[in-house]
C-alpha cells in the first residue's frame, strides 16, 4: 500500500493509455477510513505562450477543436515532449503554429488547470523581441492567426470570446505583468 498525503492507495489500474493521455482507477482508503476509487487522467505537460509584440500587438490563434465541435481563440501551444524542458517546448510551438521567433522569454506561471481528476500542469510564458519566419502547423492544426491589440485580448476573456483556460490566464497574469513593469499599450 503507498501514501498519497493522507489518503491510501490499495492499487492503480491502467484503464486507457495513448500518446496524449493515461486512464487510470485506483483503488484506496480516504482519510475518513472508507474504501472508494478515484478515477485519473494524466495529460502530457504543456506550454502556453503568449507572444506580445512592441507595439502592444498579441498573436492569437483561431482553430476548430474537436472537443467543443467549434473554433477557439487561444495562445500558441502544446505538449512537452519526452526530451525538451518547458521553454524549448515553448520556442518549437511558436514557431510552428505561428512562424514566430522571439528573442526574449517571461516566464509567467507554471499551471495546474484541473487538480481534482486530471494530472497535467501547464507552464506559461511571454514572448517578447518578436521575428516572423514560416509556420510549419502540424496537420491536425488548421490555424488562422490573429493580431489584436493586447486590451482587445483582454476584453476577448473577459467577455467570454476567449474561454480556453490556460489562454485566459496567460493574458490575465501578462496584464498585471504588464502594470507591475509600467507599460502600457
Amino acid at each position: 500500500m503507498r501514501l498519497n498525503g493522507s489518503w491510501k492507495i490499495k492499487e492503480s489500474l491502467e484503464k486507457y493509455k495513448n500518446h496524449w493521455m493515461k486512464v487510470r482507477e485506483d483503488k484506496i482508503i480516504q482519510p475518513d477510513g472508507k474504501d472508494g476509487i478515484v478515477g485519473v487522467i494524466e495529460l502530457r505537460d504543456g506550454v502556453s505562450i503568449l507572444a506580445l509584440d512592441d507595439d502592444g500587438y498579441v498573436y492569437l490563434i483561431k482553430q476548430f477543436r474537436y472537443i467543443l465541435s467549434r473554433k477557439s481563440i487561444e495562445v500558441m501551444g502544446g505538449g512537452i515532449d519526452d526530451d525538451e524542458d518547458p521553454l524549448n517546448a515553448a520556442k518549437r510551438e511558436l514557431k510552428e503554429e505561428a512562424g514566430i521567433i522571439a528573442d526574449e522569454w517571461v516566464f509567467m506561471e507554471k499551471f495546474h488547470p484541473f487538480t481534482a481528476a486530471i494530472k497535467s500542469s501547464n507552464t506559461m510564458y511571454l514572448a517578447r523581441k518578436l521575428k516572423f519566419t514560416e509556420a510549419s502547423p502540424e496537420g491536425t492544426e488548421q490555424i488562422k492567426i490573429l493580431k489584436v491589440k493586447f486590451e482587445d485580448a483582454l476584453k476577448m476573456v473577459m467577455g467570454g470570446e476567449i474561454t480556453q483556460g490556460p489562454s485566459c490566464v496567460i493574458i490575465l497574469k501578462t496584464s498585471e505583468y504588464l502594470k507591475n513593469i509600467n507599460k502600457v499599450f
